[in-house]
């Protein structure tokens, strides 16, 4: 349990500890040599799985995927100088999506900065305001006292990194010579006189705090033309989020207007007032006004949906969000009130069911006939489009699939074409920042441990990281990855610095010829080249249940960019009340 050969192995042995008796499970460890105690104590401790991977951003990011899964805080354990520095982008993920980080940054005592010493950088605040909460520990001591100051900031970090929302956090901790478990005499006569179980009694996982909410459901309900709208979600219990919803959007009788990152599309059969085509929908104007509602309520964050954000800003209508966290989750600064607490917690409230509102009949309506309209369209169509793969996903993946879906296209083609089902599926993302660094990372974290698993991505993203390909050989479990290989970034076909080229092509698009066989080959990764919709069918009805395996799916993104403008826009155009 404490490892008594010196004053850093006890330190460091004491941190690992408390941190399992609060419920740690994964400990991500970069190599290096001023961490070494920190590298010692997790990889010898028998209850916490400990990682080694070598790239500080991979590791960040499959750490990040781990604590989306678990939903409980990783440590990421690095050594001094710029290895930590290579953790930001995670950090500012984990923040922005509020998901549970430990950073604990090994670095040189006090007397070893400021004096051109090797591999010293200013550590301290390292990554400015993102942190919950961060602080820089005492050099390692053997006094029962800085034990204690010790156990308790540990138990601090923690804590903090979980409430009042899920975040990162980052110890610093400098460590004097020696670094490796050299025997020291004084740590090992501790060993006799140290109270282990006293010292420890305290240290125990304490349980989220919940209250019964209150909202003005009267008031709600006396709005017949209400909305509620469900941004992305990666809730921890998936069914018991959609079952709230549904409960609410029942005792209102409003539409549900669901992202297609939120679960609400793939439980479509708890909620029958889900919309899922409202992104098509408002792309027609005389539709649009007609739609106008008198009151929303939001759950959670904002959709993806450009279409969506710029019909919220044409008109000002009372806005409740039901979010849990302090953010403020309304970047278009409506006449909005926050009421702080989870939607789940709605499920102990006994709501009357309302009669289905004809507002919301009206929204069923158009997004029945959009479905109707674009579903044939897509089943019929042979050519290898991108949009495509997102419809078809829902229909063949296995229950309860879970998936990472990478940003830029592939979350816009989600949103667009991810149909409401009941697979169950479980859709997991990096929402936060938005960014395309540790998209292969974060998914490898996602399945580890965990039951077979999909990522969908573009190629630029993936070769962002391929450096997460490192893992191969340490992966617990199945990634298929979902290569949508269009040769370069889709996304910027639909922006409108596409019809300038140059530059366009260069330094917007940046096209890429990377040979993917050769590069599944380099890292022992399965390689299929998909040529049909049958043979994608084909391959992810029964997913592997080990390894890694890339399909990848060539396809034209100026050829697709154009397919989505026009056959969203027509069938936009031909709606009707």
């Amino acid at each position: 349990m404490i490892d008594f050969r010196n004053t850093n192995t006890v330190w460091a042995s004491i941190l690992a500890e408390t941190l399992h008796r609060l419920g740690l499970q994964t400990a991500i460890i970069c190599p290096g040599s001023r961490s070494t105690a920190l590298t010692v104590a997790f990889a010898q401790h028998r209850e916490i799985e400990t990682i080694s991977i070598l790239d500080e951003r991979s590791a960040a990011f499959f750490a990040l995927g781990v604590a989306k899964r678990t939903g409980l805080p990783v440590v990421l354990v690095c050594t001094s100088g710029t290895a930590g520095a290579n953790f930001y982008p995670a950090v500012i993920e984990a923040k922005e999506s509020r998901i549970p980080l430990l950073i604990l940054t090994a670095d040189r005592p006090p007397e070893m900065r400021e004096c051109h010493s090797g591999q010293t950088i200013d550590q301290v605040k390292l990554y400015g305001t993102y942190p919950n909460w961060q602080v820089e520990l005492a050099v390692p001591a053997l006094e029962m006292g800085m034990l204690g100051y010790l156990r308790q900031t540990v138990m601090q970090a923690w804590e903090r990194s979980r409430f009042p929302t899920p975040g990162p956090v980052h110890l610093n901790l400098p460590f004097r010579d020696p670094l490796a478990p050299i025997p020291q005499a004084e740590a090992i006569a501790l060993e006799a006189e140290f109270p282990t179980d006293l010292f420890f009694s305290g240290v125990k996982n304490s349980a989220v705090q919940t209250s019964i909410p209150h909202i003005p459901l009267a008031e709600w309900q006396s709005c017949p033309n209400g909305l509620i709208i469900a941004g992305t979600a990666q809730p921890g219990d998936p069914e018991t989020y959609c079952r709230a919803i549904a409960h609410l959007a029942q005792a209102l009788g409003w539409p549900v207007l669901a992202d297609g990152l939120s679960p609400i599309r793939n439980y479509a059969h708890l909620n029958p007032n889900l919309i899922a085509t409202y992104d098509i929908l408002l792309r027609n104007a005389n539709l649009a006004d007609a739609l106008i509602p008198d009151r929303i309520v939001q759950i959670g964050e904002l959709p993806t949906s450009k279409e969506l954000r710029n019909w919220l800003t044409r008109f000002e209508v009372p806005v409740e969000i039901i979010e849990p966290s302090p953010h403020n989750v309304d970047p278009l600064h409506r006449l909005s009130i926050h009421h702080r607490f989870g939607v789940e917690s709605l499920l102990e409230l006994d709501f009357p069911v309302s009669v289905k509102s004809e507002y919301c009949q009206r929204w069923q309506k158009c997004d029945r006939h959009i479905q109707q309209t674009l579903n044939p369209e897509l089943s019929n169509l042979d050519n290898l489009f991108e949009g495509k793969v997102a419809w078809l996903l829902p229909q063949i993946l296995p229950q309860s699939t879970p998936i990472f879906i990478a940003n830029s296209m592939p979350v816009r083609d989600v949103e667009f074409f991810w149909m409401p089902n009941s697979s169950k599926i479980q859709p997991f993302f990096n929402r936060g920042a938005n960014g395309i660094d540790g998209t292969l990372s974060t998914a490898l974290g996602i399945a580890h441990n965990h039951q077979s698993s999909i990522m969908l991505t573009g190629d630029l993203a993936l070769l962002h990281d391929t450096n997460g390909f490192l893992f191969q050989n340490k992966l617990i479990g199945h990634l298929t990855i979902i290569l949508i290989n269009n040769h370069g970034g889709g996304i910027f076909e639909n922006l409108p610095i596409s019809q300038f080229n140059p530059p366009f092509e260069e330094f917007f698009a940046t096209p890429q010829k990377v040979n993917f066989t050769q590069l599944c080959a380099a890292y022992n990764i399965n390689y299929e080249l998909i040529q049909s919709w049958q043979q994608l069918h084909q391959r992810l009805h029964v997913l592997p249940k080990h390894g890694i395996r890339l399909l990848e799916i060539p396809t034209n993104r100026k050829a697709d960019a154009k397919w989505r403008q026009e056959i969203l826009g027509n069938l936009a155009n031909k709606l009707r009340l």
